[in-house]
């Protein structure tokens, strides 16, 4: 079975792992251009337990986060990469803004998220923590975003451009 995984089949895999005592953590975003702040943040939240859920946006979904210009690469792509890295056990992609109904059907022992949100934004958390789990904080590596991947090749491009 692949890690990319529907959403469907995924209650089955981790009833699985529960049975053998395995440590669920989830974490999801959009990992438009995964970079080296994504590896180290998913090593680390993997590192919180024995089997790591990543929640991918949908292409849709992070258009209404992120604005009609998002995602630059396209969902099944972004699910390719993540389910590439060892310390990914699955990937699901989810439709909804935010992960609340996937985070409820998984129902895990750690909800992962980056340290830039503040631990009473976490969406999720209040459920994850009534199922008695935890969340963790964990810090980004700084300076690290698509979002300044994007702004630098877009100074790099326009600086190219007025050369020519």
């Amino acid at each position: 079975m692949g890690k990319i995984i529907a959403r469907s089949r995924l209650a089955k895999e981790l009833a699985g792992a529960r049975r053998k005592k395995k440590k669920i953590v989830f974490t999801n975003g959009c990992f438009d251009i995964i970079h080296a702040g994504h590896v180290r943040y998913l090593k680390k939240a993997r590192s919180l337990g024995d089997v790591l859920v990543v929640g991918l946006n949908s292409d849709s979904s992070v258009r209404s986060i992120k604005g009609d210009k998002r995602p630059i690469v396209p969902c099944r792509e972004r699910a390719e990469v993540l389910s590439a890295l060892g310390c990914v056990d699955y990937v699901v992609v989810f439709n909804e803004d935010t992960p609340s109904k996937l985070i409820e059907a998984v129902r895990p022992d750690v909800l992962a998220k980056g340290a830039d949100w503040a631990a009473k934004d976490i969406v999720g958390g209040d459920a994850v923590r009534k199922g008695g789990g935890r969340v963790a904080r964990i810090t980004l590596l700084k300076g690290r975003s698509t979002t300044n991947i994007i702004r630098r090749v877009l100074e790099l491009h326009k600086g190219r451009t007025r050369q020519a």
